[in-house]
């Protein structure tokens, strides 16, 4: 029953991978698919969002499914965040791969925000305004952070095209990176969670 289950995600994590790795992989698809429909421009990206729901054939399928299943991946990596905490598996010798873990999370984080300005309506642009002005709050550094984010002083063309830009590139292939070090990282230390691995169970 449940127990099996439990015992299966825990033994070596394959499960728990494949239900994270499912959305991201859905993710990537789908975004190189909305990609041939959308222009990083002003005032073209909203038109596009339109064709996209009005004229593209299964258009409105095909954004739904990248929106929730982005919205999946972030539910699907707090938990396994909490359940990684729940199990002690931030103690040593799997500190290291917490880190990475934490990393990833705020990678995650940011590709849900970067992708919120995309369709450059008003929900994306004031919610992106409001992100802006939280971050240029940030003592000594705020001001440069709001620059660096916008690429200038207010939400116009050159903040919608670097968030496609940290959207469709930077903010990927570091999820990528990271990813493998993750895996890499979960083999080297005998599984996601302690007692995983015979030298560890031997050792108690």
């Amino acid at each position: 029953g449940a127990h099996g289950l439990d015992r299966l995600i825990a033994r070596d994590g394959t499960l728990g991978r494949k239900l994270r790795d499912d959305p991201f992989l859905i993710l990537v698809i789908t975004g190189i698919l909305l990609m041939l429909y959308y222009h990083p421009s002003v005032p073209q990206a909203y038109a596009d969002m339109k064709d996209l729901q009005y004229v593209v054939s299964s258009g409105v399928f095909l954004r739904n499914l990248h929106r929730w299943s982005a919205h999946a991946m972030v539910f699907l990596v707090f938990a396994h965040m909490f359940k990684v905490f729940y199990r002690g598996a931030y103690r040593t010798p799997r500190e290291f791969n917490w880190v990475i873990g934490v990393v990833l999370l705020l990678v995650t984080l940011l590709l849900s925000y970067t992708g919120y300005l995309l369709p450059w309506d008003q929900l994306a642009y004031w919610a992106v305004t409001v992100g802006s002005n939280i971050a240029s709050a940030v003592p000594l550094m705020g001001a440069k952070m709001r620059f660096l984010m916008l690429g200038g002083t207010a939400v116009n063309a050159n903040a919608l095209l670097r968030f496609y830009v940290l959207h469709c590139v930077i903010l990927p292939v570091t999820a990528v990176l990271f990813i493998a070090v993750h895996f890499w990282r979960i083999r080297k230390d005998g599984g996601i969670y302690p007692g995983e691995s015979g030298s560890e169970v031997s050792s108690k």
